[in-house]
């Protein structure tokens, strides 16, 4: 177990901030992978959470952009009211999503969060060709880092609403009328990444329209 002191703490949307932390000497993880974190706080050592990391193996700070919950029960609640100096207990890393070749990416809400640093280590190295991006948020207010992903991915970055009626959008959601409408055929390589329910449809929908199951990475 190592202990993570932050350095920095903002809030970059109405409910998700950012945590930048102090790095350990030699830490080692790759875009797309999660530590599973807990709070340096008399009863919360134990209450162990996954989330992915949005920074890139060279930085010399650690990043997170986590949900913060107002149920003050949540781990998420206790971690928004953290100050600069306080610490974080990092258990250990693990891989979720990792990058194999070019391809479309599915995000619903903070399920951006893996796809970020694969895309941010991709941009680095001039490597976003046949990259695209699909992204579903409740309100254009949900979206987490939209200049960044338009920086990256210009016109191959696409935003769903489905609950605010927006000018020049309409309320949709991505399903399988929408992945028709969007994607020309489905041969592509597909990352998906959000709630259960989103990626269990988006990925039966996938699958239904001619998608390979081992093209899915979830």
């Amino acid at each position: 177990m190592q202990r993570l002191k932050i350095i920095n703490t903002h809030y970059i949307t109405h409910d998700v901030k950012r945590f930048v932390l102090e790095k350990p000497e030699g830490f080692e993880y790759s875009p797309g992978q999660s530590a599973s974190i807990s709070l340096d706080l008399p009863g919360w050592e134990n209450k162990v959470r996954a989330y992915t990391f949005t920074s890139l193996q060279h930085w010399d700070h650690l990043e997170f952009i986590i949900k913060i919950y107002e149920d003050n029960n949540s781990v998420t609640s206790q971690l928004a009211n953290l100050k600069v100096g306080a610490e974080l207990l990092l258990h250990d890393v693990f891989g979720t999503i990792k990058y194999k070749g070019p391809g479309v990416f599915i995000a619903g809400g903070t399920g951006i969060t893996p796809f970020i640093a694969i895309f941010r280590a991709l941009f680095e190295s001039e490597n976003m060709r046949k990259v695209a991006l699909l992204y579903s948020n409740k309100t254009t207010d949900d979206i987490i880092l939209h200049d960044d992903l338009m920086k990256m991915l210009g016109p191959a970055y696409k935003n769903v609403f489905t609950k605010e009626g927006l000018i020049g959008f309409r309320e949709r959601r991505i399903d399988r009328k929408f992945l028709i409408e969007n994607i020309g055929h489905f041969e592509h390589r597909f990352y998906v990444c959000g709630p259960k329910k989103f990626t269990e449809e988006i990925c039966e929908a996938l699958v239904s329209l001619g998608a390979k199951p081992e093209s899915l990475i979830i």
